[in-house]
């Protein structure tokens, strides 16, 4: 070594390796092909090269000028002495750099990888409601237990520390925990911070420590209003005056979810073609719905046309905020004032399902494609690869007219309002 100087490397500019003896060379490089600057210094470095087993290996010591003259000479000496012992430079700083991220990946803990997974994915749920609801479940239940755990020590004893008091007395919240732990562990080993199965699988592996959903859990279906009361109903409602029961007519006109009609924009919708259209992002299938507006629903949005923003879109029912949707709360509420309370507003769904198959002769895929459900049959969703969009405009205009007819106990039908 000595064949350089202080002097000389602040002088090397043509792109180049100079030798300073035993192994240690300066390397000269030409700037960056995407720097933006015209001046831009060319980028000077340190390597050590040495030969093991016959190949030539280089060994970066680091940039010139954070590590000076003197430094790099040292790093190179060592090297060299490692390399006359036996050992290998290269190799060894990989493993030494494999032990750091092993001794790193260790430290992180399960709550770490959930808020990593949540920063990753925030545009997953539909509304931050919705997002709260995910974490809170896995924070009240998983986190007490292994939470602060290193991720990598999440066993099978633990996730059913936490699932089996469920299951029994909670079975869905139970299970929609377990599938959550899933997620996150998973999300832990494709960023290698943990190795192997994922113990939390239903799949061939919990399956064989849980009964069924089916056998311990009771399926409870939403409060729902029998079809023939439907009428009396409506007549009850429209006497109502507000957003809310407003919103609660369209939410039964069109059969929708709750959350599709308070998320609904004034861009969604077409007046002249009497069509709600919802994009894919506000659907639970995740894919567009095309409504059709009866006469009924068209009537209850004009109502709502004066509290239309000047730019044409926003919230077609606003919250007091008109840069916020009603909330759902808002149509419970509804429910209450009417007297409802033990009613749902998603069970509307039930009922007009309930009236479709009971009092109609319409095909079961046009009462099916009406609700935005996904067939599950192959076979029947291939004769449904359209969404029957005229034949569900003509049923939509008669539930509408149903929902406009109080049937009385003799018989008798009492209109509650005229035909639009």
């Amino acid at each position: 070594m000595g064949k350089l100087t202080v002097k000389q490397l602040d002088n090397l500019t043509k792109p180049g390796r100079y030798g300073d003896g035993a192994g240690l060379w300066f390397q000269v490089r030409r700037p960056d092909a995407s720097s933006k600057t015209r001046d831009a210094e060319p980028a000077r470095s340190w390597l050590f090269r040495y030969t093991k087993q016959g190949k030539q290996r280089a060994l970066g010591l680091g940039p010139y000028p954070l590590v000076g003259l003197a430094d790099a000479r040292r790093a190179a000496s060592d090297a060299a002495r490692a390399v006359l012992a036996g050992g290998d430079p290269i190799a060894e700083r990989r493993a030494r750099e494999a032990e750091a991220k092993r001794q790193d990946d260790a430290k992180m803990t399960f709550d770490g990888v959930l808020k990593l997974y949540l920063a990753a994915h925030q545009h997953t749920w539909k509304n931050a409601k919705h997002r709260q609801q995910w974490v809170n479940t896995v924070q009240s239940y998983a986190f007490p237990v292994f939470g602060a755990w290193p991720v990598q020590n999440v066993d099978i004893g633990a996730i059913m520390k936490v699932i089996e008091p469920l299951w029994t007395g909670k079975t869905e919240t139970a299970s929609r925990l377990r599938g959550r732990i899933e997620t996150v562990l998973d999300c832990a080993t494709a960023r290698g911070w943990r190795t192997g199965e994922n113990p939390a699988r239903w799949q061939g592996h919990m399956e064989n420590l849980l009964p069924r959903r089916v056998d311990v859990a009771k399926v409870e279906h939403h409060a729902a209003l029998p079809w023939a009361e439907m009428g009396a109903f409506m007549a009850e409602l429209c006497k109502l005056t507000g957003t809310g029961p407003l919103a609660l007519q369209f939410v039964i006109l069109t059969a929708a979810r709750t959350g599709e009609v308070i998320g609904a924009r004034w861009s969604e919708i077409d007046m002249a073609a009497a069509t709600w259209t919802i994009p894919a992002e506000r659907m639970k299938a995740k894919r567009e719905h095309r409504v059709p507006l009866s006469d009924a629903a068209l009537t209850v949005l004009r109502v709502m046309l004066p509290s239309r923003p000047e730019n044409g879109d926003g919230f077609v029912f606003p919250g007091r905020k008109a840069s916020t949707g009603l909330s759902d709360m808002s149509l419970t509420a509804v429910l209450k004032r009417m007297g409802h309370g033990e009613l749902t507003v998603h069970g509307f769904r039930s009922t007009f399902r309930q009236y479709v198959g009971d009092r109609t002769t319409v095909a079961r895929e046009v009462a099916e494609a009406a609700l935005a459900h996904t067939l599950k049959d192959k076979t029947e969703a291939a004769y449904a690869r359209n969404d029957l969009f005229d034949r569900r405009r003509k049923l939509m205009e008669a539930w509408a007219a149903f929902c406009a007819t109080v049937e009385a106990p003799a018989g008798t039908v009492v209109p509650i309002r005229e035909a639009a």
